[in-house]
């Protein structure tokens, strides 16, 4: 014995073993990327979750040598070319392996491996406990496995078979379809190659994984592809654009890229599969397999367009042998600083840029079909707008359909369309009335034309308001105590006086009127403003319509006011408007005076007129009139639902927008799935 010797620590093993890999889909890939390696055409895993995993393999097959000085050498590279060179012997494929510490990842999950190995019909196996393992390490012995002399039947083909017993369960604590997800994410085998040819295939109990196990693939809008090799239409949902992209980085250093990135509907369509885990990343593939297992956050990409992204790159250049190895152990990330790493990320970042711009452009344009298809009113409402007009709706539909909202957010996807077919009948009419004025030549039928178009847009306009102010005189209405209705209607009437007149609106220069009213009813009373609080609410507002001049003055709801008083009041207001009102150029002003109490004013004055002869007469010298809270609110309702129900344009858009409201119909384009061939 010489007198150095060099000795693998116990935390060897667990940094490049045990402690490697975190997650069995990892370490199963290692013994993929072995299988097809030994020129197998097919690696078979049988795997009984929390029991046992067998992988079985009909590769070269190893013989006691190999065993020795190949597979149990920890760290034996096969590409030097002392060793196996660069390609396999058979059907020369550039080796998926190159660290040799990758057979080490199964201590990862189980605790117990057994080997068997078939090579020109001689059959040899041993078995490794990793406990046995330790000890060993720990004592300063070499450790020897135990040879395993009992093959059990359909064990002696040839190729190689490891059985994985003693699992570990939080990391092997996975179902089978899981597994079948995520191992078709991390290998580019899935083409049909004859196995003659050097196909080679992954089959997960009896079933071969396949494009249909690319659950990312499911959700694409669009997809973007390097190269010649396409994936197949099967593969993809039947309405799914595709985009060529250059896949040259640099010719003359031969630094091409491959494989494919897309968008998809919405960015949870790639988070919601718990099995296959998060799809929101993009993989790097070298020689087949993962050599880095997300890039999208290494590319300084802040667009939108990244969180809807999912991909797989093939970069074959990043495991160049004549180059430096730049894998870190668990082929996870890859070493930044170096050039083809730097040279790959400015690269995609480049083609993410020219991606995003078109996915902006085409993907209104997508969702408005989909749209269109679920609300058949939406349709209706395109196909009757003037034909220059239905691509910029189109777009405007699009467009709010594209947006993204957080789950459970969807009403206000639908509010949107509701606001913008209302604001689209506004510009509408601007540019119908621009495109009219720069006719040379004004005809009865242009005329009639834009009439047509107004009345539909006014239509429009009015039924959003008109639904609104229903529902809030429903709410009134169902006040049954007079202190809340007073309260309520107190506090709205005065900014919305269409309550009592659906034509009245306040006037311009309203506040300084109402201050200029209340100041002659300070002067008048001679009182402070508590005082008149308590002699009767004095709220005063003034609006027009018509050439009228309306003042609104309301009592409490459960005072009942003098009609003397009243008369003497409404009086002391129509003078001191109509003062206002001849100064401003107005010398015949037409005033009205409008008192809203709760109920029929006291008559004192004793005459032969009936009380309500008296006060109508009296109401009739200052031009003014009652109206009660009551009254008020069911006249509002009847006049606006009359209004709804004598206009067929509003009819026709009010159930436009209701369906926008309901549930969409059976029809949609969310069918998730490639289609059916």
């Amino acid at each position: 014995m010489g007198k150095y010797k060099m000795s693998v620590g116990l935390s060897v093993l667990d940094s490049l073993g045990i402690n490697l890999y975190s997650n069995a889909a990892a370490v199963l890939s290692e013994l993929v990327a072995n299988a097809y390696d030994a020129d197998a055409t097919s690696v078979d895993i049988e795997w009984k979750q929390g029991e046992s995993v067998l992988v079985r393999d009909d590769g070269n097959g190893m013989s006691v040598d190999d065993m020795n000085n190949r597979f149990l050498m920890v760290g034996y590279r096969k590409r030097d070319e002392a060793n196996e060179g660069h390609v396999s012997p058979r059907f020369g494929r550039a080796f998926m392996g190159r660290k040799g510490i990758g057979k080490l990842s199964v201590f990862s999950i189980a605790d117990v491996v057994t080997v068997y190995s078939t090579k020109d019909g001689e059959t040899n196996a041993f078995r490794i406990d990793a406990d046995d393992l330790k000890a060993r390490i720990n004592s300063g012995h070499e450790y020897e496995p135990q040879e395993v002399t009992e093959v059990p039947e359909g064990y002696d083909s040839q190729g190689t078979v490891l059985e994985l017993t003693s699992l570990r369960t939080k990391r092997a604590d996975l179902t089978a379809t899981a597994l079948r997800k995520r191992l078709a994410r991390r290998f580019d085998v899935l083409d049909q190659t004859p196995p003659t040819e050097g196909g080679f295939s992954i089959v997960i109990n009896g079933n071969r994984l396949n494009w249909l196990d690319r659950q990312e693939l499911k959700s694409l809008q669009f997809i973007w592809e390097f190269g010649d090799d396409k994936i197949p239409d099967s593969a993809l949902p039947h309405n799914v654009a595709r985009f060529p992209l250059n896949g040259v980085i640099d010719e003359a250093r031969e630094w091409f890229v491959r494989g494919w990135f897309g968008t998809a509907k919405q960015p949870t369509d790639l988070t919601r599969d718990e099995e296959a885990g998060s799809l929101k990343n993009i993989i790097v593939l070298a020689r087949k397999r993962p050599i880095q297992e997300g890039i999208i956050e290494k590319l300084d990409f802040s667009r939108v367009f990244g969180n809807y992204v999912t991909g797989q790159i093939e970069a074959d250049f990043l495991d160049d042998d004549a180059l430096e190895d730049i894998a870190t152990s668990d082929r996870q990330r890859l070493i930044e600083d170096d050039e083809r790493v730097v040279a790959l990320r400015d690269f995609l970042r480049k083609a993410f840029v020219s991606a995003s711009e078109t996915w902006s452009n085409h993907r209104p344009k997508k969702e408005v079909l989909d749209v269109l298809t679920r609300y058949p009113k939406l349709q209706e409402w395109v196909d009757g707008l003037a034909e220059y007009q239905r691509d910029s709706a189109k777009a405007m539909l699009g467009t709010i359909a594209s947006l993204d909202f957080e789950s459970g957010s969807e009403g206000h996807r639908k509010d949107l369309f509701r606001s913008g077919i209302l604001a689209f009948a506004r510009v509408g009419l601007r540019k119908a009335t621009a495109e009219l004025d720069s006719l040379s030549r004004m005809t009865a039928e242009d005329l009639l034309a834009l009439l047509g178009r107004q009345a539909e847009y006014e239509a429009g306009l009015w039924v959003d308001i008109l639904r609104s102010r229903i529902e809030a005189i429903d709410q009134f209405q169902n006040l049954s105590d007079a202190n809340e209705k007073e309260k309520v209607l107190q506090r709205h009437l005065f900014e919305h006086l269409w309550l009592l007149d659906a034509s009245w609106e306040r006037a311009a220069g309203s506040q300084r009127i109402e201050q200029s009213l209340k100041k002659v009813a300070r002067d008048d009373f001679g009182l402070g403003a508590d005082e008149m609080e308590e002699r009767g609410r004095i709220d005063i507002r003034y609006a027009t319509t018509g050439g009228k001049h309306i003042i609104v003055e309301l009592k409490r709801y459960n005072v009942k006011p003098d009609i003397d008083d009243l008369r003497n009041q409404g009086g002391r207001y129509a003078v001191a408007l109509k003062e206002v009102l001849v100064k401003e150029g107005n010398s015949n002003p037409d005033i009205e005076v409008v008192f809203v109490i709760g109920e029929f004013p006291k008559v004192v004055t004793k005459t032969l007129m009936t009380d309500g002869e008296y006060t109508n007469s009296l109401l009739a010298q200052i031009n003014g009139r009652i109206v009660y809270y009551d009254q008020l609110i069911a006249n509002a309702l009847k006049q606006y639902e009359e209004y709804l129900d004598a206009s067929e344009d509003a009819r026709n858009l009010d159930a436009l927008l209701d369906s926008i409201t309901a549930q969409p119909g059976a029809a949609s384009s969310e069918d998730g799935g490639p289609a059916d061939k």
